[in-house]
């Protein structure tokens, strides 16, 4: 078994003060390995659990943005923010509810951050306040922001190199024949 000391105590008091009342937990997996969740009761001690993890010296590994329990025509988010911590995965993560789609930037303490919140700035429509640099990174402006909150099958995902019906969906209903790519051609056969 893996005897790993983990995070400072006092980082990990700080994380659960900031939790959820219950919102705080460890799990541990065969080999010894433990990873720290904790749950925020709001975006807004986001930036105070920033704070704590930079001054802990932790690595911010990765963003994720999903929707836990997809309702049709009710979007939900939260975002896991994933850290390496003293040789220990630390995970922080903040429900957003139905007019609180926001979030504060953790760019200031992690720049590495960027990339990841431009990407849920364009993708999901969550709005990153205070963001350094909050252009698009992919989708063209003419798009509208929180383009993968729409429920597209994985089917016309994977036919959309061909198929018109993907741009169609993507745009819509904004005279999206006029402006998908490809629209009007036709095929010759021989």
């Amino acid at each position: 078994m893996k005897t790993t000391s983990g995070p400072d105590p006092r980082l990990l008091h700080g994380l659960e003060t900031l939790s959820l009342k219950g919102g705080f937990h460890w799990t541990e997996d065969r080999t010894g390995n433990r990873f720290y969740w904790f749950r925020l009761d709001a975006s807004e001690g986001l930036t105070r659990a920033a704070e704590l993890l930079a001054a802990f010296e932790a690595r911010m590994c990765t963003v994720t943005a999903y929707d836990p329990a997809r309702e049709h025509g009710r979007t939900r988010h939260e975002i896991a923010y994933h850290f390496a911590c003293a040789g220990t995965m630390v995970t922080v993560t903040v429900p957003l509810f139905e007019g609180t789609r926001s979030v504060p930037s953790i760019t200031p303490h992690f720049r590495n951050a960027d990339w990841n919140e431009r990407e849920f700035m364009e993708l999901y429509g969550i709005n990153v306040v205070g963001h350094p640099n909050p252009r698009r990174l992919f989708l063209d402006e003419t798009l509208d922001r929180g383009i993968m909150n729409r429920v597209i099958p994985v089917s016309v995902l994977m036919s959309g190199a061909s198929s018109t019906d993907l741009w169609e969906r993507i745009l819509g209903g904004r005279g999206a024949e006029a402006e998908t790519p490809g629209a009007g051609e036709t095929e010759e056969r021989a």
